[in-house]
């Protein structure tokens, strides 16, 4: 009697599996290549898929909280505009007379106009050419670096960071951010609640009880685990900022022997661009704590003379709040307006169908592409997915790199030695459609080519060129690996 019922049961739970496949099917409207992947998920495991799906599958566009952050930031540009009408004449687009649109003086530089109108219009992206930067390609020289301007912070110190993991680094950066928080200096660390979600909370207790404030966005419940604030974000004095691909945790400064050394990409931002980098915490910890933080005069100071430089550059977001996938449209038409180099430095390179085909014909079409990833990976399934585009890309003359030494991080596209995004976005869907994100797009030729310089002596002395014999040398394990992975590869 009682297996009998257990039989009807187990019918019962597979014929509603097969009603929730149909669902998936005939109204989510996803990308075919996303549903199909659900549904492989679904039925394979019909006692379990869609519960899975439930926890990371969902369309974010859909939650409410979302389109009321949207709402919520929309309001924020809004006041901020209105505060600093003086200062933003290219924040807007409508400012600008569209038929006449003369950013760049340079030569060389006049067919990226549409590019700024597209991070300005989607990505609501100020362009300013008044920046001076610094760049850092491992965690050492960057933290230290930060330390010290932490160190002589005056009026507050803004930050966010998707991981914070204890350890030496973290013990060391929330020590300096205590002491300042002792002298009166207005602390605010915001953290990502399933980034950290290992993270015990008495990190943070001297912190707070020297004055600073700590929120946490998005709490990992059971239908937010997939939605994820990658953004590496700090804002000192309104003066300074700091943006790339570097968490808190002693492995981003080389010390895990998992991992061993390793490689990123970061920025030092002193200039306007920094007030879209703190208008991005307000909104960001607004929504945390609900507490909206007010447009105070410390928040954007004027620069001095002696802060102004001349890197132009555009601070974009994009994440489930924003209407357009704003960075990912970025990348798409920086690969589109490249001319004669692209090359890509990613952790996980897990294109969908428009970006991998432009990487496709800009090869065929002679420009030199070429895409490194890490050897020792810490996501098998999202390095196998890698390698099943890769092995279809070599043959159209994409050269495609094995980082060696240590683990690779960074999230670098550079087009033509005249264009760098640097920031937080990688490579893969998730960066594109699901993760909070904050890129910096860079339009000079003196930081494009530094970037340039280190991307190809990285390849020349820490690399393994993946070529036509190494590809064909995959054992057939390997293989079955990358297909399953890649029809997986839209969930990754």
């Amino acid at each position: 009697m009682l297996s009998t019922a257990l039989e009807y049961l187990a019918r019962f739970v597979f014929l509603l599996d097969v009603v929730f496949a149909c669902i998936i099917v005939f109204f989510e409207r996803k990308n075919p290549g996303v549903t199909w992947a659900w549904l492989m998920v679904v039925l394979l495991i019909p006692y379990g898929g869609f519960i899975i799906y439930l926890i990371l599958g969902q369309d974010s566009r859909k939650y409410r909280v979302f389109a009321q952050k949207g709402r919520e930031d929309a309001a924020l540009i809004d006041q901020y505009l209105k505060n600093n009408a003086a200062n933003i004449k290219n924040w807007a687009i409508s400012l600008i007379d569209q038929s006449n649109m003369r950013w760049f003086k340079k030569p060389g530089y006049g067919h990226l106009n549409d590019l700024v109108y597209l991070n300005n219009v989607a990505g609501l992206g100020a362009f300013t050419e008044n920046n001076q930067l610094t760049l850092f390609h491992e965690g050492n020289s960057k933290f230290e670096r930060m330390l010290r301007d932490i160190q002589n912070a005056q009026t507050y110190i803004h930050m966010q960071y998707y991981i914070v993991r204890k350890g030496k680094l973290a013990d060391k950066l929330l020590a300096a951010l205590t002491e300042k928080a002792r002298q009166g200096v207005e602390v605010k660390f915001l953290f990502d609640g399933m980034g950290c979600a290992t993270t015990p909370q008495g990190l943070y207790k001297p912190l707070k009880k020297a004055g600073g404030e700590i929120g946490e966005f998005l709490p990992p419940y059971f239908v937010r685990l997939n939605f994820r604030n990658h953004r590496k974000i700090c804002v000192i004095d309104g003066h300074i900022g700091y943006l790339g691909g570097l968490n808190i945790g002693d492995e981003y400064l080389g010390l895990d022997k998992r991992f061993g050394y390793w490689r990123d990409s970061h920025i030092r931002i002193v200039g306007d661009a920094v007030k879209q980098l703190e208008l991005r915490f307000i909104m960001d910890w607004s929504f945390s704590t609900k507490t909206r933080l007010p447009f105070l005069p410390k928040y954007f100071p004027e620069l001095s003379p002696a802060g102004r430089g001349k890197v132009p550059m555009q601070i974009v977001s994009s994440g489930p709040d924003t209407q357009w996938p704003s960075i990912y449209d970025g990348y798409n038409k920086m690969i589109g307006e490249a001319e004669t180099s692209i090359y890509i430095q990613t952790p996980y390179f897990v294109p969908d169908d428009s970006i991998y085909e432009a990487l496709r014909v800009a090869a065929l079409a002679g420009l030199d592409v070429r895409i490194m990833i890490p050897a020792h990976p810490d996501h098998p399934f999202v390095y196998w997915a890698a390698l099943s585009y890769l092995s279809q890309l070599m043959p159209a003359g994409v050269r495609c790199y094995q980082y060696e030494t240590g683990f690779v991080h960074s999230k670098l596209l550079m087009i033509d030695g005249k264009v760098t995004s640097v920031g937080t976005a990688n490579m893969d869907v998730r960066s594109f459609r699901l993760n909070f994100e904050c890129n910096a797009f860079i339009y000079d030729e003196d930081t494009t080519l530094a970037f340039q310089k280190e991307f190809l002596s990285t390849l020349d002395k820490d690399c393994t060129e993946m070529d036509q014999n190494w590809f064909a040398n995959r054992s057939a394990w390997k293989k079955i690996k990358e297909s399953i992975s890649r029809l997986l590869s839209p969930l990754l």
